[in-house]
Formats: C-alpha cells, structure tokens, sequence
C-alpha cells in the first residue's frame, strides 16, 4: 500500500468521525443572525463588543499609552531581579509570531474580495479595539502567573480565571475558575495541536510545492511531503525542548524578519504605484460607507472587516497572556501595555499592508471565487513577477513561527492538566512534533474546522472572567503608572514587597 492510499484512508476515517461534531459545534460557536441584508456571527459582535467596553473602561488607553508602550518594549523600565523568562520585546515577538500568519495574507485578500475595499477600514478599527482587550487579559495573566522553583513560568486563562475569581468571589469564584481553567486548558491544547501546528505545516507545505512544479515537482511526491513535514518537525522539536527563552530568542529574530520581508514587499508594490494611493485611500473610506456591490451595504463590509480582524489579531481569545507571562517585570500592566501593540502590529500594520497592496494593484483575481493567497500573491505579482517565491518564504517563516509559539501554548496547557513532570512533558513535545510531520502528508479538514470552533468558544469564556476581573487591571494600571512617574522623577521606583505578589512559587 503506498504512502499516498495511507494518508487519504486516514483523511477519510477522520473526517467520518469529526465531521458530524465539527459541523455542530461550529453551528454552534459562529451563529450568524441576520443584520442589514447580511449575517452577523455573534461571536464576532462578542468580541467586537468586548474591545468597545474596555477600550471606555480603561479611557481609551490605546491610544493615551501608546508611546509608554512602546518604552517599555524598548527597555526603559526594566527592573532588575524581576521573575521571569524573556524581556519584554522576546515576551511580544514571540506572542506576535502566535498571530501574524496566513490570516494576514489570506484572510485580508478574502476581506476586500467578499467585502470591497471598505471593508479594510473596519479592520483596522477592529484592531485598534482589539488593543484594550488584549491589555486587560495580558495584565491578568501576568499577575496571577506562577513562577516555579526552576525559574519557569506558567500563565494564561487557565491561571488567571480560578485566582482571580477566587480573590474577588471567594468559594464560590474559585469553583467557577477551576472549572473554567480545565475548559480552558483543553480548548488551546487542541487547537494547539491542529489549527497552530498541523494546518500551518500543511500550507506551508502546500504554497512550497505550488512555487516547485506543483505535484510533479521536485518535492510534490509523498517523499517530498514525508521529508518536509521532518525537516519542520525537527527545528520545532529542538527549539520547543529549549521552553520559552529558547522560542524567544528564535522569534525575535523570526518575527522582524518575516514582517519586513512582507511590509518591504508591500511597500515596492505601493511605491510603483504611488499616483494610485490617493484613489486607494478614497475608495477604503469611501467603501467602508458607502459600499457597492458588497451584501448587506455599510453593514456587511463593516461586519467582514471585523471578522477578518477578529480572527487575525485573537485579542480576547486568551491564548497571548501564556506568552506574555513569562516576561520579566515586577508590574503586570508594564506588559499589559506592551501587549496593545500586538494587535496594532498585526492588524493595523500587516493586514492593512496587505489590504492597500491588493487594491492597488486591483489584479484580475480579485473578487473571484478563488484562494486568498493566490489574490495576494497575483497582487504582487503585477509588479515583482518573482514574488510568488517571496510569498513562500515569507509563509514558512510565518508557520514556523506560529507553530513554534503554539507549541508552547500547548506545553502550558498540557502542563495544567496532567502535571508538569519530566515524563509528562516530553510526552507531550512528541506528540506535538510527530503532528507537524503528519502536517505535510494529511489535511484533517475537519479537525481544523473543529480546532477553530473550540478556540473560539474559549472568547466566551476568557472575555466573561476579564469582564469581572477588570478592576483587578485598573488597580495594576494605577500601580505601574505610579511607579514610572516616580522612575521618571528620579525618585523611588516603589520595588516594595507588594509587587512581588506577581509570584507563585510552587
């Protein structure tokens, strides 16, 4: 029986068995009600709604701490002997390589098809909402991170939401939280698995063999995908045997890389282009208000931009916290602040990049019922005819590095439900390594499809715990600020005992 028979009987088994609890629980988690002509998922209005109410809770800090963000990426607040793995620019880049992927190179080319180009101007005020959120969950999940004997860090939802509960609910919020962390853990264990490893190793493989002579190129054979999926799954598995710093010290080379590739490749585009900026600019606003052709009108490109946005940038979702808690501060707003920069990065930078590419260029494709990748790639394509090559690299950097920070979203995940022993760890980093290598030789559609509709489920549950748990984040915000007023003065820099609180040693 050949490799190829081999991969398709277990495609088709799994689907079989998936499929009918995929299709539920997506029917499920992106329920769509009908608005204006078109259908609104709610759990986009969720998470929509949620980065509205923080972004007024926290009086549009966004925007009022954008530049103290972007001085404590650069280092200066640090304090010394504060617990933690990575500073805070290693703690941002590796949560940015979680995100910046292929929703931001197809996702944006299907955002401007379905919903024209006004649709990109939701987007990015999708993203500038998505920053209080991603403030208020990161804060959290530094606070309430446990520090262990061996200096390692574990944070997220699953630490966070059975804490804080109980310290502000008592018995009662500590029965909810646990149970809630259990919830939590699973859902970003499973899409760990399947969405943040086997499908990026998939396209990845896939865009790699489109640029090579398609199936009867050089690596279309299943040898070739067998080989492939080693090679990913090798560098994954020696750099996710390092923890965090070692993550950390790979994507903070990575991230830059791949995002100047791709941001210097849009900007050749727009600069040969340059006389048609101002049209492109005109139609985005113009499209966002008065949209034509696009279902629904103003409402159907603001609901498209949004939900683009939303599941580019995961601001809500909880999976950002676990990367940002390793960081190095004394104060958990310090990074709550560097994290309302993710969002900006990869929505109003990247996604935005791309947008104006593509309505640029304005190629042939678009607006076809076609991949989003190829309407990016012919974009470009209209004034670097190499560029599908690019697109390649700029791909496999962009998989490599989610599935790298992915994989330590599981770790943590796996950690919390069945132990943090050496046995249990490193079952877990071979399963986790052996999934990338079935990565380029299966497709399991329908566990990916069920991989996002538990990730998402997980919104509802992170974003209620940061509703009830935000004046816990005001009181942090309120306590930094403080201190970088008095480090700004030159006086004391309020290191008291209090601020340790961040640390659990267990």
């Amino acid at each position: 029986m050949s490799l190829e028979s081999v991969t398709q009987s277990v495609d088709e088994a799994v689907s079989g068995f998936f499929e009918p609890i995929a299709k539920w629980l997506g029917e499920v988690v992106f329920y769509a009600v009908p608005v204006g002509g078109t259908d609104l998922p709610l759990i986009v209005a969720w998470l929509v709604v949620a980065g509205l109410v923080f972004t007024g809770w926290f009086g549009f800090v966004q925007v009022r701490k954008f530049r103290l963000a972007v001085d404590v990426v650069r280092g200066k607040y640090d304090e010394k002997g504060s617990a933690g793995e990575v500073n805070h620019f290693q703690a941002l880049t590796a949560a940015v390589s979680g995100t910046v992927g292929l929703g931001n190179i197809a996702g944006v080319a299907v955002a401007v098809s379905i919903g024209g180009p006004g649709a990109t101007f939701w987007m990015i005020l999708c993203g500038l909402l998505g920053m209080a959120t991603k403030f208020v969950e990161v804060t959290l999940g530094v606070k309430y991170r446990e520090v262990h004997a061996d200096g390692t860090v574990s944070g997220g939802p699953m630490h966070y939401l059975p804490k804080g509960l109980a310290e502000r609910f008592g018995k009662n919020g500590k029965t909810l939280g646990k149970v809630l962390a259990v919830l939590a853990s699973f859902m970003i264990l499973f899409f760990g698995l399947f969405g943040g490893n086997l499908f990026q190793v998939n396209q990845s493989y896939a865009q790699l063999v489109s640029v090579t002579g398609g199936e009867d190129g050089a690596i279309g054979s299943s040898a070739g995908a067998l080989f492939f999926g080693i090679l990913v799954a090798a560098l994954v598995g020696i750099v996710l045997l390092g923890g965090i710093r070692s993550i950390a010290n790979v994507t903070s080379r990575l991230v830059p890389a791949m995002a100047g590739i791709y941001i210097v490749a849009c900007l050749i585009v727009i600069l040969v282009n340059v006389s048609a900026v101002p049209d492109a600019v005109a139609a985005i606003v113009e499209g966002a208000f008065n949209p034509e052709g696009v279902a629904g009108g103003v409402l159907g490109a603001l609901i498209i931009g949004f939900k683009r946005a939303a599941f580019s940038n995961e601001a809500g979702l909880g999976s950002a916290p676990i990367a940002h808690s390793a960081v190095k501060t004394k104060h958990p707003a310090s990074e709550g602040l560097v994290a309302l920069l993710e969002p900006f990065i990869d929505t109003v930078v990247i996604c935005t990049m791309t947008a104006l590419t593509i309505v640029i260029a304005n190629p042939a494709t678009l607006g076809e019922d076609i991949g989003g990748v190829t309407i990016t790639s012919d974009a470009f394509e209209t004034v670097l005819p190499w560029f599908p090559y690019i697109l390649t690299v700029a791909v496999m950097l962009f998989a490599i590095s989610t599935v790298l920070t992915w994989g330590y979203y599981g770790l943590k995940a796996w950690t919390y439900l069945f132990g943090r022993s050496r046995t249990s760890e490193m079952t877990y980093k071979v399963l986790y390594t052996v999934l990338a290598i079935a990565g380029s030789l299966l497709t399991l559609q329908t566990l990916i499809d069920l991989a996002d509709a538990v990730l998402f489920s997980l919104a509802v549950i992170n974003i209620i715990g940061l509703y009830l748990l935000a004046p816990v984040v005001k009181r942090e915000l309120n306590s930094f600020l403080e201190y970088v007023r008095a480090r700004d003065a030159g006086g004391e820099t309020g290191d008291g005992e209090d601020q340790e609180s961040v640390k659990t040693t267990v």
